[in-house]
């Protein structure tokens, strides 16, 4: 036997022994033997429901809607995040897009006319720094968006001078700490604005008369501390038959797994109260498919008094060969 059929049978062999284990449910220990890596690959997929809380793979569609794959304008290695809004019969899509070359998030938009099926139009939004979680939203007749701009130490807002492709940076409402997935809502007369930080662990909350601010902290802030499952923002806060809902990632022990809801039951300047809506996820990885290991970000839109419609994002990973890598009992090396 020469060197290249040894080469061809040690392929096959392990190409063999990964489907074995992976099937019986050993992939993670054949992960931890051999010096396999992994890297994950976010996409889009649409949900719907008969309210927020229920929702499931849209039927009729074939989930992911939006991949890297779609993305024209930058090497993409995943897409993620999605928020949505409907303007003129017309349904618009803000996500981020990991650029792979520069390894930094930018906001693309995709279209839609019956909000199930997408196409990528292009990046909309892109600084120095990583954008990620477009956390777009209507005022009047003006849109407004807070990306995370983490790396920035700062909550940036920005305007559509030209919706939906032409955003202007309008000013920094809070800076000085690395804010993750913010989210902004109006209720009782005042501006709300919940945040996290990069330690997934802690939930802030701050209030303001005007969305510019200025931003006042609320005294009970931080709400959360030390809570990985519950206290980063998992997508748009709902204000909707006078309930106030936050959704929440659960990053523990893995980021992005799965997502919670919670109805906000107190809120004043004063006071925070809020309860789990179910003690199920809304929306959690499904051990198959494009959201095999996780999920992590949900903005259902209600279509009528018996129908929601929720853009969703979800994860897979992708394990790859890494020979000449050493494995140690923390793992590689």
């Amino acid at each position: 036997m020469n060197k290249k059929h040894k080469i061809v049978i040690s392929i096959m062999a392990f190409v063999l022994l990964t489907i074995i284990f992976t099937y019986r449910g050993y992939g993670k220990l054949l992960r931890n033997i051999l010096p396999i890596k992994s890297h994950p690959i976010w996409s889009i997929g649409i949900y719907e429901g008969d309210d927020p809380f229920n929702l499931n793979s849209y039927r009729g569609i074939n989930n992911p809607v939006l991949t890297a794959e779609d993305v024209n304008d930058v090497d993409a290695s995943f897409v993620a995040d999605p928020f949505m809004v409907k303007e003129n019969q017309k349904w618009y899509m803000f996500f981020e897009v990991m650029d792979k070359h520069r390894n930094k998030g930018e906001i693309a938009l995709a279209t839609s006319e019956d909000g199930l099926h997408w196409a990528y139009k292009q990046i909309v939004l892109t600084e120095p720094f990583h954008l990620s979680y477009p956390y777009v939203f209507r005022w009047g007749k003006e849109y407004y968006m807070i990306p995370e701009s983490c790396q920035a130490k700062a909550i940036r807002l920005y305007k559509a001078i030209d919706f939906p492709n032409k955003w202007a940076f309008v000013k920094n409402i809070l800076t000085g700490y690395d804010y993750v997935d913010s989210c902004i809502f109006y209720f009782n007369h005042k501006w709300w604005l919940i945040s996290s930080s990069t330690t997934n662990d802690n939930m802030l909350l701050y209030f303001a008369n005007k969305i510019t601010g200025p931003w006042i902290k609320h005294p009970k802030s931080p709400i959360i501390q030390g809570n990985a499952h519950i206290a980063r923002a998992g997508g748009r806060v709902l204000v909707f038959e006078d309930k106030v809902i936050r959704y929440s990632q659960d990053d523990e022990p893995t980021y992005g797994k799965q997502v919670w809801a919670f109805e906000i039951t107190r809120l004043t300047t004063t006071e925070y109260i809020e309860r789990k809506v179910k003690e199920n996820p809304i929306i959690t990885a499904s051990g198959v498919g494009w959201n095999t290991t996780g999920m992590h970000n949900i903005d259902p839109v209600q279509i009528n008094s018996h129908k929601w419609v929720a853009c969703v994002d979800g994860q897979r990973k992708r394990y790859y060969f890494q020979p000449g890598v050493q494995k140690t009992e923390q793992g590689l090396k």
